[in-house]
């Protein structure tokens, strides 16, 4: 199984691209022209919006397509190399082996991840991707692999340990397209909320103060402060407990029902578990292995 390394010029194109659908998504484009992209031989939903790819045409094909961060370490990131590396891509690789197909990484966004699926252009989302209702009406879920909740970090010189009595003048930042901005858009309408479309860009906000903390995955900000002194999270859990679960378009019963056969069976290696200990240890360290890791796609809730 081959994995696709990238140079920094065809990575900086690729953010590039990223960057466009983005803008496009937030014009109101709709999935028929974003289809434009979409991978050959894909079958149409029954709905007729969305396009997926099924999992015998898949194999036939002889590459999976996979949505994964390539800024969010150690989630899904780029190293020095141009490789792809992460407790997510572990798993697409995983999956890659496992299905006899080479891995195609394609480097999304948190605001494109339900576009990409709906228009073909990835197979799979494997980028950090909460399960919400919401969500779920637009796209199919597998079983989880992960556990998440919200957190919020900030400066130490301005620790923020609730949301309660928010000063009026004070910015929130957020990444668009993430269960952080709907869960405070829902919750704390009063705070005011200050968007990117990127954890780099999310992150070189927080450190140029441009707002006074960042709401995102307690699993990422838990990350940010323990690679970045002098930033502490205050808040380590807000809302709901939920979990991460692979996600593909809407319809798309063959693929489903294998990645859900696949993440079961791969209980019996505890390979969730090998991944945490090959890609997340060195950032959490074990205190947090069996809090955040789901085998089998069974959480302990």
């Amino acid at each position: 199984m081959r994995t696709n390394k990238i140079t920094r010029r065809s990575f900086l194109l690729g953010l590039g691209a990223v960057s466009a659908a983005a803008v496009l998504t937030a014009c109101g484009s709709s999935s028929s022209t974003a289809a434009s992209g979409a991978a050959s031989g894909s079958t149409a939903s029954a709905g007729g919006d969305t396009v997926y790819r099924t999992l015998d045409e898949i194999k036939a094909d002889g590459t999976v397509n996979i949505g994964v961060f390539s800024d969010k370490n150690p989630f899904g990131y780029v190293d020095e190399n141009g490789e792809y590396q992460g407790y997510d891509v572990y798993f697409a690789n995983r999956l890659g082996e496992d299905l006899g197909v080479e891995v195609n990484f394609v480097s999304t966004e948190a605001a494109n991840r339900i576009e990409y699926l709906q228009t073909g252009k990835v197979d799979i989302i494997l980028a950090n991707f909460t399960v919400t209702p919401e969500r779920a009406e637009e796209v199919d879920f597998a079983l989880p692999y992960m556990n998440v909740a919200l957190g919020v970090i900030s400066p130490d010189s301005n620790v923020i340990t609730s949301l309660d009595n928010w000063n009026a003048d004070d910015q929130m930042i957020v990444i668009s397209g993430t269960t952080a901005e709907t869960y405070l858009v829902k919750n704390y309408p009063d705070i005011p909320l200050q968007k990117y479309d990127s954890y780099a860009t999310a992150k070189n906000a927080l450190e140029n103060g441009n707002g006074v903390a960042w709401a995102n995955d307690n699993t990422e900000v838990i990350a940010f402060a323990k690679q970045n002194p002098g930033y502490t999270v205050g808040i380590p859990s807000l809302g709901s407990q939920d979990t991460i679960a692979p996600a593909v378009s809407k319809g798309n019963t063959t693929l489903l029902d294998w990645i859900n056969d696949e993440i079961k069976s791969l209980a019996d290696e505890q390979f969730f578990h090998k991944d945490y200990e090959e890609t997340l240890v060195d950032t959490y360290g074990m205190d947090y292995e069996d809090e955040l890791v789901v085998e089998g796609g069974v959480t302990n809730a």
